[in-house]
């Protein structure tokens, strides 16, 4: 097992045993025969508990997945479907401190506030679990980023102190220099992590300067001594890009930059999007060769310029929902808006050529205002090493290409709905579109091309001259209450594109 996959990663295998009170999430699955038909895969019809987390960063422990996010929220679930609260709002009463207001007294009092943005929570070298937690005034970068410990997951923790700040105003800051927030991080948004090399590192920052890393020692959890706010590896003059998560594949052997790009309220046009580097350090790439060190805001554009970042990085998710039929008949959904803050989670003893790998993000959803949920959806990976992430929500379905999610051409013959997510940072919310995969491996209707399945479920699309890689496999439909057909693919243009079979 790589030293990432112990640490952020520990868990036994993914099917949970029904003796550690879980499911056997991925036994139906397994066990299923290849699709003859159109009806779709024999899955059981999956049910969902919902929670709301915003900035859910996932660990496994104690037989649960836990997801630690903003305002000292906190969940738990046993298979990824139903999740229960365990913790919510920055109050006495919180039960993950004795008294998180007296305990973390010297970070408000820093930040001017008592708001806590993005915690990560990691397993320690001792057995122990660290949280790392952030106070940030919110509407500037001055915040401060410290760490506390406790011997449960579920705490109560116990603070360590602040190891970083910034927004230090005319003030010397961590690098010995003057504070600048356009080149300086905001130092928050946290990510812990175990480099495949057995490192320790810190991946944080949001907005400002943009996106740093930092290696820390192991015992400790601080960063090691003379490197300032350490690698910039994205970001600056303020650019929308904050929600840093690191996810390393042994199958690939790329690390992945997870980012998050917008603002984001329901109107903010959040969005998800990843560069890879073979090193830790980077420089990390987009699909277009492009080193996102360089994907920066333009100083003399107004604040928060998005037209300058836009180009940059693989969009893996925006604001999209669903549509069958058209007019006043049309059945809408499932969708989101703003989806993002992401982690995620590979079972380190899955199959090593279909890595189990999920992506968990909070998201808003279409003629619904604030109200946000938790997500999870498998993450696969394309022949050139991509990530491609799933149209529909993790409902109990084995990773694409394992026996079970195997579809035939007779399968993906049909009308579909077809999501082309863009480049766009936009609050526009981008409909699907009816196109057909015809028995000749044509594409007919809203795009024009062809189509093929390679290996039983690589997906390649060839669409206006442009190819697209990715994978065939199930999805759950919740609208319909239906498993169905699906693919994800993407294209050397850094765009990702979803089809889910209609009907």
């Amino acid at each position: 097992m790589n030293p990432l996959s112990r640490r952020r990663l520990l868990a036994t295998s993914l099917v949970v045993s029904a003796a550690t009170g879980g499911s056997a999430l991925l036994s139906s699955a397994a066990q299923a025969d290849p699709i003859e038909d159109n009806s779709g895969p024999d899955l059981p019809d999956p049910s969902f508990t919902e929670v709301s987390v915003h900035d859910p960063s996932v660990i496994r422990a104690d037989g649960q997945f836990y997801v630690f996010g903003s305002h000292l929220a906190a969940a738990k679930t046993p298979d990824l479907l139903h999740w229960e609260g365990v913790a919510d709002l920055v109050t006495p009463e919180n039960p993950l401190f004795e008294d998180v207001t007296l305990e973390l007294a010297e970070a408000f009092e820093w930040a001017g506030s008592d708001t806590l943005w993005a915690a990560d929570v990691t397993d320690t070298v001792d057995g122990r679990f660290r949280m790392y937690y952030c106070a940030c005034e919110g509407s500037s970068p001055r915040s401060a980023m410290g760490s506390a410990i406790a011997d449960s997951i579920e705490g109560p923790y116990v603070d360590e102190g602040i190891f970083l700040r910034s927004g230090m105003w005319d003030e010397i800051s961590e690098d010995g220099t003057i504070y600048d927030a356009t080149i300086h991080p905001n130092a928050i948004d946290p990510h812990e992590f175990v480099d495949a090399e057995g490192r320790h590192q810190l991946l944080y920052g949001s907005y400002s300067g943009g996106i740093f890393l930092l290696e820390v020692d192991p015992v400790s959890g601080r960063p090691l001594p003379g490197q300032g706010y350490g690698t910039h590896l994205i970001g600056g003059n303020h650019a929308r890009i904050e929600a840093p998560y690191m996810l390393y594949s042994a199958q690939t052997g790329y690390y992945y930059l997870l980012l998050t790009f917008g603002g984001l309220d329901a109107d903010g046009g959040y969005n998800i999007r990843v560069g890879r580097s073979r090193a830790v350090e980077g420089p990390y790439l987009d699909p277009m060769g492009q080193d996102l060190r360089d994907c920066a805001a333009d100083p003399s554009l107004p604040l928060f310029d998005d037209a300058s970042i836009e180009p940059f990085g693989l969009k893996l998710m925006g604001n999209h929902e669903f549509v069958t039929g058209a007019g006043e008949d049309a059945v809408r959904g499932p969708g989101y808006v703003s989806p993002g803050h992401v982690s995620a989670w590979a079972d380190p003893d899955s199959d090593p050529q279909h890595e189990s790998v999920f992506l968990l993000f909070h998201s808003r959803f279409p003629r619904s205002g604030e109200l946000h949920q938790v997500r999870v959806h498998r993450i696969s990976y394309t022949r050139d090493g991509w990530p491609v992430v799933s149209p529909h929500r993790y409902a109990g379905e084995a990773p694409a290409g394992a026996e079970g999610t195997r579809l035939t051409r007779q399968d993906v013959t049909g009308t579909w709905r077809f999501i082309d997510h863009g480049r766009a940072i936009s609050a526009d919310i981008v409909d699907s579109r009816a196109i057909t995969l015809t028995k000749t491996g044509r594409i007919t209707g809203a795009v024009s091309g062809t189509w093929r399945i390679e290996a039983e479920h690589r997906a390649v699309l060839i669409i206006d001259g442009q190819r697209f890689d990715g994978v065939f496999t199930p999805g759950w439909d919740e609208v319909a209450s239906a498993w169905t057909p699906t693919f994800s693919v993407v294209g050397a243009d850094g765009r990702a594109l979803w089809g889910s079979k209609a009907g």
